[in-house]
């Protein structure tokens, strides 16, 4: 392995060699340096222009870079260059880069198919494996407050799901065994924190974010609908999907995209985040208000019209076991899952 290394790392240039090691000797106070507006001292700095996977292999998961030689298992990769780059989600974002760039350009420059796996071969984790909170925004889009005969909120609402709940893309949710019968999507734009926030302004609010990547708020509408209470309706085991990818911040504009859901094939909404009530950075500005904010948090920022409870009562169908769906958003791939 070791004389494999060498031959590897000969062939990348002196260059790969030198950053690799930079990245394992940089001091982690200095990685604040380009973190972004309102990085304390202490923020590592988040890579940029990248596009992330949980890759799934048993019980455990690994971090994966999407590039266009397949998805880079960086766990693999940093193992055999004896990197200190991050190997998971949670370590990339509480601490940094850390050499994950250079090693990127360095595995992508040497092109050793083993390094990478095609997309239709990987088994996929969420995105976000270990979140403190997840968040949601209710009612959030002012055509699906319409639709549903809500009126538009002065102020955002803010119901939670748990970490059982965490689904990922190619995933299933289980509905055969859960105690409901009015199974409903809701397809969302979801905010992945990057740095501790507490009471932060609407103006540096999306500086504190660490990335954006597809969420289907599944939900029991009868289970829902028992109490004042939504969170029975609404966090079941794998009721909260995410992924394929987990795209960073600065590749994302997250006031215009647009965001597709289909049953089967068949388009059930079809809107634009421009039709948010309250954006992204005002979403993130008012929670930090109400709670400490911390880097992995999870925030289902609400879903557009065309959901199923917003149907005429004779024309609500509600999902079952078999259905297949998908959720798209622009810039951010087609998270796909079955309900079994």
């Amino acid at each position: 392995m070791d004389k494999q290394r060498r031959n590897f790392l000969k062939k990348t240039g002196a260059a790969g060699v030198v950053a690799l090691a930079a990245g394992a000797s940089a001091p982690e106070s200095s990685l604040a340096q380009g973190a972004g507006p309102g990085a304390s001292p202490g923020s590592p700095a988040a890579p940029k222009r990248m596009t992330f996977v949980t890759l799934r292999s048993g019980d455990a998961y690994g971090l994966g870079v999407k590039t266009d030689l397949g998805v880079l298992d960086v766990t693999k990769t940093a193992k055999f260059l004896r990197s200190p780059a991050p190997t998971t989600i949670e370590d990339l974002i509480h601490r940094g880069d850390r050499g994950l760039t250079e090693l990127v350009k360095v595995a992508l420059a040497r092109r050793t198919p083993g390094f990478f796996i095609s997309e239709d071969r990987a088994e996929f984790g969420p995105c976000v494996t270990n979140p403190e909170k997840i968040l949601c925004v209710g009612l959030n889009y002012a055509r699906h407050a319409r639709e549903t005969n809500n009126p538009i909120p002065k102020l955002p609402i803010l119901f939670n799901k748990f970490n059982n709940s965490l689904n990922s893309h190619g995933g299933t949710v289980r509905v055969s065994s859960i105690p409901a019968e009015r199974f409903d999507y809701e397809s969302e734009l979801v905010i992945v924190m990057g740095k501790k926030a507490r009471n932060v302004s609407e103006a540096e609010a999306l500086s504190y974010v660490f990335g954006y990547c597809n969420g289907n708020d599944f939900t029991a509408r009868d289970l829902q609908s028992r109490s004042s209470q939504w969170m029975i309706g609404k966090t079941c085991d794998g009721f909260g999907l995410l992924g394929p990818y987990l795209v960073t911040a600065d590749q994302v504009d997250p006031n215009n995209l647009k965001t597709e859901g289909t049953v089967n094939g068949e388009v059930r909404q079809s809107s634009n985040t421009s039709d948010m009530v309250f954006n992204c950075a005002q979403i993130v500005s008012y929670a930090s208000t109400l709670m400490t904010l911390l880097p992995g948090d999870v925030i289902y920022t609400g879903t557009p019209e065309g959901v199923i409870s917003g149907y005429p009562k004779e024309k609500q169908v509600w999902l079952k076991a078999g259905d297949r769906l998908t959720t798209t958003i622009e810039k951010l791939g087609t998270l796909r899952f079955a309900l079994t």
